[in-house]
């Protein structure tokens, strides 16, 4: 059994458990966290391999839910609404999958991935594995925090976040994480979701969903442009997709947040408040 590093953010209400995104901490989600509390119970947990939690090894989604549930246990938490982005939205699916007398419902921010057949996947999984546990210099904090400001990231949270998503070392630099190999086992396991579709993969998911996308796109890198097309057609798809869902499938919801993918960390209050609002709804 492996337990997972969680932060108690308080709150009184609908308990709520929060998880992050690859290479992100349960850090980004302090801001909307603080704006939850106000009426739910709010838990953010790390994956493995990320934040303060300890790695595993395969890195697999089975494994990871298990370990999810018995850290919920370990902090009292019978039942929940599971929240995440990215990364986590995959995984917040997945544990409402493997235990639905445990998730009241889930909601999966901008976590769609794609098949390794699909146009450009090679490449954006270069890019993600190119920083996977690699030695970075003292100033990386700095530069990550220039480069969220490209999203209107509050220097101070993008400075904490960070932090929090690297490990010190004593000479002043940094490891990102997950580590190397954790990142290969991950990149595994969302080509393997990613090439059933959206879907398919969401079949056997009964518990209601809210599935949001972000609304705007990331902005250009140089070096870059191949990934706006490349993440324009995929959206597109995506949102066909849920789109369909959302007509066929009662317990499916489907909504947008007009903001690019780091939308917890770029605009908490309307995370939280798409969040507050689905969770309100729900039935008894």
């Amino acid at each position: 059994m492996t337990l997972l590093h969680a932060h108690d953010h308080g709150g009184d209400g609908p308990q709520l458990v929060l998880l992050h995104g690859y290479s992100r901490s349960l850090t980004d989600w302090d801001a909307a966290a603080a704006l939850l509390t106000a009426g739910h119970r709010v838990l953010a947990v790390d994956l493995p391999g990320h934040g303060r939690s300890p790695g595993i090894s395969p890195w697999i989604i089975p494994t990871v839910v298990r370990d999810i549930a018995d850290t919920l246990d370990a902090q009292g938490v019978p039942e929940a609404v599971v929240v995440g982005h990215s990364l986590g939205g995959l995984v917040a699916v997945e544990y409402a999958r493997a235990n639905p007398d445990r998730a009241r419902a889930a909601v999966n921010l901008d976590g769609f991935w794609w098949g390794r057949e699909y146009p450009g996947a090679e490449r954006v999984s270069e890019g993600l594995l190119a920083s996977a546990g690699t030695i970075a210099p003292p100033e990386y904090i700095e530069e990550q925090v220039i480069n969220a400001a490209r999203f209107g990231i509050p220097a101070d949270r993008a400075e904490a976040a960070a932090r929090a998503a690297t490990r010190p070392l004593p000479d002043g630099k940094w490891q990102t994480l997950p580590r190397r190999a954790e990142a290969l086992e991950i990149v595994d396991e969302l080509h393997r979701l990613g090439a059933l579709g959206v879907t398919t993969w969401l079949d056997g998911v009964d518990c209601p969903l809210l599935l949001v996308q972000a609304g705007r796109r990331l902005p250009p890198a140089p070096g870059m442009e191949w990934f706006d097309d490349f993440s324009a057609r995929f959206a597109q798809g995506v949102s066909d997709e849920l789109a369909a869902l959302s007509r066929t499938r009662p317990t499916i919801s489907v909504n947008r947040i007009y903001a690019t993918h780091p939308m917890i960390l770029e605009t908490p209050e309307a995370v939280a408040t798409l969040v507050a609002g689905f969770v309100q709804r729900l039935p008894d």
